[in-house]
């Protein structure tokens, strides 16, 4: 039995689909409203913040996915996701289960240096700090050696389906639809982003490979990274559109947080879009040769097949 906490998310349902094509059937779904997306899934709902069916939720599982996600409020994300991720590791303890926990760079300094899996932990804002510290109580918990642990970590999405992420609402999306594209402080710089059915395809690999526990992992992305400009190009190529980009300074985005909460959520990001965005993913790479990253050519017209058909 293997275990998806926090079922309803981009990550979860590809990781679904990707257990139940590669590893195995014997797959439980939890969240508050679990669905299917395999027609063999079991279906279990459980409050993460509750200690108790958050065990029940676990119990009988050989691997644990703590793919939990929140909306962006920062108060939401400091009373909650702490209590969730602890209340899963004491599970994962108290029923011997394998945990591999899904994180993002929220922690990572927000500058051009080169991001590895020994970066040190430089949070900026209140929620970088949540996943500072979610982090490293998975570290600890690594540390302590009761349970096998792992980390993988994945950098800004972008993606097919319900994807949520600045680079498909603002640019993709735009294009999609005719639109001209937005992008945030600036186009100049690389950006790094992961096609979120890599980063599931990934979790599942690393997650069913005894050897990768006890280690945090970058998980794999288009080496050939490319600006926004470029990327906007290429998303021009690939819908046939030819579009007038808007850059959306700083001062904008947080003028305009004053009336929107869902932008002030997001300032304590912008300044990982004012220079290179360099995520190195070449131990996972070196680890596992054969595992084919989706180009970001691939990934645009995969989204624009979609887009064609409704989906």
């Amino acid at each position: 039995m293997q275990t998806i906490l926090g079922s309803s998310g981009q990550i979860a349902v590809e990781l679904a689909k990707e257990l139940q094509r590669t590893m195995t059937h014997d797959l439980r779904l939890v969240s508050r409203n679990p669905h299917r997306v395999n027609d063999l899934d079991q279906l279990h709902a459980a409050n993460l913040l509750d200690a108790g069916q958050t065990t029940a939720a676990m119990r009988g599982s050989e691997v644990v996915y703590f793919t939990a996600g929140l909306p962006a409020d920062t108060k939401l994300w400091e009373q909650q996701f702490p209590l969730m991720l602890r209340n899963a590791l004491d599970a994962a303890r108290a029923t011997g289960a394998k945990f591999a926990y899904f994180d993002n760079t929220y922690m990572y300094p927000q500058d051009q240096q080169v991001q590895t899996e020994e970066t040190a932990f430089a949070p900026v804002g209140r929620k970088g700090k949540v996943r500072a510290q979610m982090a490293q109580m998975v570290l600890d918990e690594m540390q302590r050696g009761d349970i096998p642990v792992l980390i993988a970590r994945a950098p800004e999405f972008y993606g097919p389906g319900r994807t949520q992420s600045f680079t498909n609402t603002l640019i993709i999306d735009n294009i999609a639809h005719g639109k001209n594209p937005r992008i945030p402080v600036a186009d100049r710089y690389l950006r790094s982003l992961i096609w979120t059915p890599d980063a599931s395809r990934a979790l599942a690999a690393l997650a069913n490979t005894d050897d990768a526990y006890g280690q945090t992992w970058h998980l794999p992305i288009d080496q050939h990274r490319l600006t926004y400009q470029q990327f906007t190009q290429l998303a021009d190529q690939v819908f046939g559109h030819k579009s007038k980009p808007v850059i959306l300074p700083r001062w904008a985005l947080q003028a305009a947080g004053l009336f929107l909460p869902q932008v002030r959520e997001l300032h304590e990001l912008l300044p990982r879009y004012a220079a290179d965005n360099i995520f190195d993913s070449s131990k996972f790479a070196s680890r596992f040769p054969d595992f084919t990253v989706t180009t970001y050519r691939q990934g645009l017209e995969i989204i624009r097949e979609e887009k064609r058909r409704g989906i």
